[in-house]
């Protein structure tokens, strides 16, 4: 079997579960900032209308589930089906002030440092330092926002290392499950390709919501994230 596709069919055994039981997959953890204040979003394995799923409740917070697979290709989509309950109403994404959302699922990429402009080099290098993470150099987005226009693509507002894809926002219907499925190399081009003209390998795949900015509150319900070979 080729190298790419031994690694894709790994990729796609070695992402395990949200949910196991009544506690997460085995590998995903939840983590927060290097020396956060705000309190951590609550992540809560649940099954709702029948679909086992983890509830994301952030109040004030700042939270990712995350999922560590450094080293592999990207597969050539990812899935997963996601609820929103209550949004984060007063976020917006282009600025720091409303930098939240009710619900997002996010990869991670082993973008090479030479790549990344020079003051953001520096300003990553040093909050690895800092922080003893090896945090990662690109991270893409899909996010269910609150009034930005689906399909925006957005820098973070404190950081370009982190790019979004809107996909949803509050006109979608609250309390209606919806399925989603990605091109991951596609959108991650799309994002990035202002840096990168291929695809670097992953580091990661998180998902998370955060109200720290706005001090508000969100719920939402992430299920059956899954890589497609």
């Amino acid at each position: 079997m080729p190298g790419a596709a031994l690694s894709l069919l790994l990729a796609g055994a070695l992402l395990a579960p949200l949910v196991a039981g009544k506690q997460f997959g085995e590998g995903w953890r939840v983590l927060g900032l290097p020396n956060q204040t705000p309190p951590m979003t609550r992540f809560t394995p649940d099954t709702v209308q029948g679909r086992v799923a983890v509830r994301v409740e952030a109040i004030k917070s700042y939270g990712n589930l995350v999922y560590r697979l450094p080293g592999v290709p990207a597969p050539r989509a990812l899935r997963w089906s996601w609820r929103l309950l209550e949004p984060a109403a007063r976020s917006d994404l282009f600025n720091k002030a409303g930098d939240d959302v009710a619900a997002k699922v996010c990869v991670s990429f082993d973008l090479p440092l030479a790549q990344v402009p020079f003051v953001e080099r520096q300003r990553l290098r040093l909050a690895r330092e800092l922080s003893g993470e090896d945090l990662p150099s690109a991270t893409l987005c899909w996010v269910w926002a609150t009034t930005e226009a689906v399909g925006a693509r957005i820098d973070n507002a404190y950081s370009r290392r982190v790019r979004y894809i809107v996909l949803r926002n509050a006109g979608d219907a609250p309390g209606a499950w919806v399925d989603e499925e990605r091109d991951v190399a596609a959108d991650f081009l799309l994002a990035f390709g202002d840096e990168s003209s291929t695809v670097p390998l992953l580091t990661g795949v998180a998902l998370g919501a955060d109200a720290d900015n706005t001090g508000g509150r969100s719920v939402a319900y992430i299920a059956a994230l899954r890589f497609e070979p």
